[in-house]
């Protein structure tokens, strides 16, 4: 499959992502076999992600469920965040589950930081991250990723639920776009 036309140069292929999420997916399975837990997906750019993920969690533990949470940092064409941080928790409980927070990219901390301060003062027992993406080079806040797919360069990136101005999340792979795009 030949990249978009805005994308520079694909960073993950769609069998990159795959292989991965497989990977992870077995892990999450072997870590929360008896735990009941809870798997919660960022809104928006989480689901595609999230909905692999899910699948890949090989046995399924018994008792997990799943929601998503809403949190929001970066506003309309902006490629910066705003350092304002709107949050709406999921709809179950989470007093006394064990979740796993699942992110799309984790780029400062500090978004991820208030999702997992709401989730522990809600009465979480525990809350792992786990991330597609993890940009280590621009981390603000130190948030323990617990379980990362791959480290992401300092790029702007889009694809596989990753986007820019709501564009571009349905592409089936991580990739890099042009800078005339988002200027």
């Amino acid at each position: 499959m030949e990249p978009h036309e805005d994308i520079a140069k694909v960073l993950f292929s769609e069998e990159d992502i795959r292989t991965r999420v497989a990977e992870m997916g077995k892990e999450l399975a072997s870590l929360y076999e008896t735990k009941q837990p809870l798997v919660l997906g960022v809104l928006s750019g989480s689901f595609v992600f999230m909905a692999d993920l899910v699948r890949s969690i090989q046995p399924v533990p018994t008792g997990l469920h799943v929601d998503f949470a809403r949190a929001r940092s970066y506003a309309g064409k902006s490629t910066l965040s705003s350092g304002e941080v709107d949050v709406i928790m999921g709809k179950l409980p989470v007093r006394g589950r064990h979740v796993i927070l699942v992110e799309d990219i984790v780029d400062t901390g500090n978004t991820t930081k208030h999702l997992i301060k709401g989730l522990m003062e809600s009465g979480a027992e525990t809350c792992a991250l786990v991330a597609l993406l993890n940009k280590k080079c621009r981390r603000v806040t130190d948030v323990g990723v617990s379980l990362e797919g791959f480290e992401c360069p300092d790029e702007f990136v889009v694809g596989y639920g990753l986007d820019f101005n709501e564009e571009y999340r349905s592409l089936p792979y991580v990739g890099v776009l042009k800078p005339q795009c988002y200027q």
